[in-house]
């Protein structure tokens, strides 16, 4: 064929076409999960189309599940190097703040494996691990998709799974999370506080062994070591909150969690995820790096 096409390129473009936008946010979902970079998940869901589009599909039977695999298999080819890459990051790193409400520009499936707090428990897994918890677990894929994509057997595709599913457990058990209606108290009366520059009222919402990271990627202001304490956190909030001169807090979904959004001169200044146990902050996560901020 002169233009490249499969036999039936015609009918089978029109067909993709019609089921791409269903399955979409699943392809954007299982790199973000992998990645936490929404640059990086956009550039994976381009590439998964266009290989779809070149691709012979007539003979898949569950598109969403090529398309997932696909979307893994370009992901963890990006998340060794990405491993590299943060090497050499200026102070701590977290996830690319993604907005999970319904002002979110960017579908995705929304359940506890994009929040701030898991996304961080995975970067503890090794990306073959990785790659097979959020395909098994959240994404439902077969293992022997799941073995094809990572070129391993069944049985090594199993035993990826379950060593990550038991870390994973294990890390859950020490953060029990808070119900959205303590997470909703906690944030309001933080954010009347902050906006008080109240350090009192700081440090009776923050647990005394609570921890600061702030990911500024050193092109922001931001503390480049972790910073320990209710106390010295509250200090530190004070202080900051009354360098920002911040025109306004507001509460948004991010990672299918309530979180902070801090804005100033009329663009976002940094998005604050909270993990909060028993009525108290237990760490207080702070993104300013502003290359992730850029897509809010």
């Amino acid at each position: 064929m002169g233009n490249g096409q499969t036999p039936g390129g015609s009918e089978q473009q029109d067909a993709l076409e019609a089921e791409w936008e269903q399955h979409r946010p699943a392809v954007f979902g299982v790199a973000y999960r992998l990645l936490g970079s929404v640059a990086d998940a956009e550039d994976v869901t381009q590439d998964v189309w266009l290989r779809a589009a070149k691709a012979d599909l007539r003979g898949i039977g569950n598109l969403r599940a090529w398309l997932v695999t696909v979307a893994a298999r370009r992901a963890y080819d990006i998340l060794k190097s990405a491993r590299v890459r943060r090497e050499t990051y200026v102070g701590p790193w977290l996830p690319e703040p993604l907005l999970t409400g319904p002002d979110a520009s960017e579908p995705v499936l929304v359940d506890e494996s994009v929040s701030t707090a898991l996304l961080l428990i995975m970067e503890e897994l090794t990306p073959l691990e990785r790659v097979a918890f959020v395909l098994h677990d959240v994404f439902g894929i077969e293992f022997g998709r799941i073995a094809e994509a990572l070129d391993v057997s069944v049985p090594g595709a199993r035993q990826l799974a379950s060593r990550a599913r038991r870390r994973v457990a294990k890390a859950r058990e020490s953060m029990p999370q808070a119900s959205k209606a303590e997470r909703a108290r906690v944030l309001q009366t933080f954010r009347a506080a902050y906006e008080a520059g109240d350090l009192d009222g700081l440090v009776k919402l923050l647990h005394p062994d609570a921890v600061y990271v702030s990911d500024g990627g050193g092109k922001a202001l931001a503390a480049r070591k972790l910073i320990h304490g209710g106390e010295r956190i509250a200090e530190v909030l004070v202080r900051v909150g009354r360098q920002w001169r911040t025109d306004r807090i507001g509460l948004v979904e991010a990672g299918g969690e309530l979180a902070l959004v801090f804005r100033r001169e009329g663009g976002v200044y940094s998005v604050d995820t909270l993990q909060i146990t028993d009525g108290l902050i237990t760490a207080y996560r702070r993104v300013v790096n502003p290359d992730k901020l850029s897509h809010l």
